[in-house]
Formats: structure tokens, C-alpha cells, sequence
């Protein structure tokens, strides 16, 4: 089967509003492969919590209580729905409209979508955004693997083996609009942190770490978790973290670029890392713990530097040698591997061959 009429419907995140940062790097994700896929000639329809904003593109509201977030979930927590599920509701729509697309792709690491996957008639395409979080998800995302072979996305192989899905799973990475994201040689004395504000991220080790090597860090991101980012105010001067808020894309890259390098803290295992493929289109090196898709990002002493997990003094270290590292060659890995053309050759792909089938 060839895709007719080129007719796609992108089912968002759960979790929050598009636009609110909630959803954290799915929906930058979900942006750009929407970007790139009308750019290519296709007619992407895509659903999303109500409140939800992708402009220039067209958003279909849903209504509903958002879905808990799988990273506040342990190994045998069960699953759970609120009573007007703003999930559920987002893929009855779907039952509903299936046969005017050829394709639905699910952006949600959610296990309603997979359990649903056997009775839809048309196929579904799931792009994971974590790692192996629940005992639930791991098994319904391998009975889908099994069942539909091709149509698991991953962004990493690192995030493919928490699963045991190495050989089963489609690797994507990600990709950006690089022309949005500007180069900039000389940066100012500043440190950069991007991300969600709430604790498995990790953000203390970061001031911590900015603290010891007497350089300020400027904070990007939603506020999630009030009290946690109390506390860190509380332990740290002023002088030592400046909070930028939460910003659009454009107004991310222009401050995230003078930044002479990037910190990512997280204390869990990341599928990915957007913020780090945005800090390389700017030129800005990174610094990262080992742990999880970051491991497949950094080219070690030559766009940035692994740490041993949970090591400020590993952090301290690696930002004295900041003056290492060539900011030109980690523009050149982004503009390699992380275009946006790039990754709309892998989306594409994977969408005909599970059309294919």
C-alpha cells in the first residue's frame, strides 16, 4: 500500500497543553515533524489537549483532565485514567475520523494508544519519548512491537535497549530548523540550563556546580514543581542563578546562544534531549551526565563532555575545559545529523514502510 492522499493525524501528549512546556520535548517533536512533514507535501491534522497552540498550524482541541505524567510513576504502579480523560477523548475523536487519514501517530507515552492499537482500522505509528518507566508500558509497548512490526519510533538506541527492543524499534533521533537557531562565537560569562524545573531533572547539580566554578547559570524552563524550585532558591544567591522563564523557540536560541556552555543534569534516563541538539545548532557546548540518549549526542572532547551520573564535581571539571571545545564543530554536528531535512528523511521513511506493510 502507497500512501494516497498523503493524509496524516497526529494524536499530542496528554499531559498538558501544547505551548504550556508541560509536555516537555514531545512538543517541540511534535512541531517539527509537522513542520517538515506539510513542508513535504503531506496534510497533518493534529489533536491535542484543549488550550493547546502550534502556530502557524491549525489545532484540533480536545477537552478532558490531563493524564499523569509517566515519570511520577513507579515499576508496578497500575494504570490509571481520571473520569473525563482528556486521552480518551482524544482518541474517540480519532475512531471517529480514522478513514479520512492513511496514518495515525501517536505522540503519547500513554498506554491507552497501544492497547487500542488492534482496533482501529487504519495503522498507528507510536513515537516513544521515554524510557522504560512502568512495568504496564513495557509490556504493552512489546506486545504492539510484536503484533505491528515496524511501527515503534525511538529517538535513541540507548532509549530502545530500556525496553529490550533494540532490533524491533526504528531509530529517529531528531532534528530542528536550523536557520531559527543562531550561531554565536563569543558568548558572555554564563552557564545555561533548559528544561522542566522538577526534581528528576536534576537542576540542583547544576547550580551547585555553576556555584564552585563562580559562573552565573541562567535557567530556562516551566516552573513544575513550586516547592522544589523554592528550595533552590533558598540555598543559592541570587548571583549564582538568574531564572529566564519559559521561552518560545526564537527567544530561547537567541539567549541559550551566548551561553559558553550547556548543563544537563537529569537524574533519570532520557530518551533524548532536545535542549541539547538546540544547544548545538547555537554552537554552545554540552555537558552531560552519562546517562541515557545524551550518550549518543555528545561527541566526547570534541562538541562536549560525558560526567559520571550525579557528579558535581565531575560538572565542575568539565566546565574548566569549556575552552576545549571548537563551537564551530558542534554547529557542524547539528547541521550534519539534526536538520531538519534530515530527520524528515527518517519520519518519512518510517511512515512508508509501515504503510508498506
Amino acid at each position: 500500500m502507497q500512501i494516497s492522499a498523503n493524509k496524516l493525524l497526529f494524536i499530542s501528549t496528554p499531559v498538558g497543553a501544547l505551548g504550556t512546556g508541560i509536555g516537555g520535548g514531545v512538543e517541540l517533536t511534535l512541531f517539527n515533524i509537522t513542520k517538515e512533514m506539510t513542508r513535504r507535501g503531506y496534510k497533518v491534522e493534529v489533536i491535542a489537549p484543549q488550550g493547546s497552540v502550534m502556530q502557524p498550524f491549525i489545532v484540533k482541541e480536545i477537552s478532558g483532565e490531563l493524564q499523569i505524567p509517566g515519570q511520577t510513576q513507579t515499576r508496578t504502579s497500575p494504570i490509571t485514567m481520571p473520569k473525563n480523560s482528556v486521552l480518551a477523548n482524544m482518541w474517540e475523536y480519532a475512531r471517529q475520523v480514522q478513514a479520512e487519514y492513511d496514518l495515525i501517530v501517536n505522540f503519547a507515552y500513554d498506554w491507552l494508544p497501544f492497547y487500542l492499537t488492534p482496533f482501529f482500522q487504519i495503522p498507528i505509528a507510536h513515537l516513544i519519548s521515554m524510557a522504560s518507566y512502568t512495568d504496564a508500558m513495557d509490556r504493552i509497548i512489546e506486545q504492539v512491537a510484536t503484533k505491528f512490526p515496524g511501527t515503534i519510533g525511538v529517538h535513541t538506541q540507548t532509549q530502545a535497549a530500556t525496553f529490550q527492543l533494540e532490533q524491533e524499534c526504528t531509530c529517529l533521533l531528531n532534528g530542528l530548523d536550523l536557520s531559527i537557531y543562531q550561531f554565536c562565537v563569543q558568548p558572555s560569562h554564563n552557564l545555561a540550563w533548559v528544561g522542566r524545573i522538577t526534581p528528576e531533572k536534576g537542576l540542583e547539580d547544576a547550580v551547585a556546580a555553576a556555584k564552585i566554578a563562580g559562573i552565573p547559570l541562567k535557567i530556562f524552563g516551566v516552573i513544575q514543581d513550586e516547592t522544589y524550585w523554592q528550595n533552590i532558591c533558598q540555598d543559592y544567591p541570587t548571583e549564582t542563578i538568574k531564572y529566564m522563564g519559559f521561552l518560545s523557540t526564537f527567544e530561547l536560541q537567541k539567549e541559550l546562544s551566548k551561553c559558553l556552555g550547556l548543563l544537563v543534569t537529569s537524574r533519570v534516563v532520557e530518551a533524548f534531549g532536545n535542549v541539547a541538539i538546540e544547544a548545538l545548532a547555537c554552537g554552545v557546548p554540552l555537558i552531560a551526565y552519562r546517562r541515557g540518549g545524551l550518550t549518543e549526542i555528545v561527541q566526547e572532547g570534541k562538541t562536549g563532555f560525558l560526567v559520571e551520573p550525579d557528579s558535581v564535581p565531575g560538572l565542575v571539571d568539565a566546565i574548566s575545559r569549556l575552552n576545549e571545545i571548537d563551537r564551530y564543530a558542534c554547529r557542524q554536528q547539528a547541521e550534519a545529523t539534526y536538520s531538519l531535512e534530515a530527520m524528515g528523511d527518517r519520519v518519512e521513511k518510517w511512515f512508508k514502510g509501515i504503510l508498506n506493510r
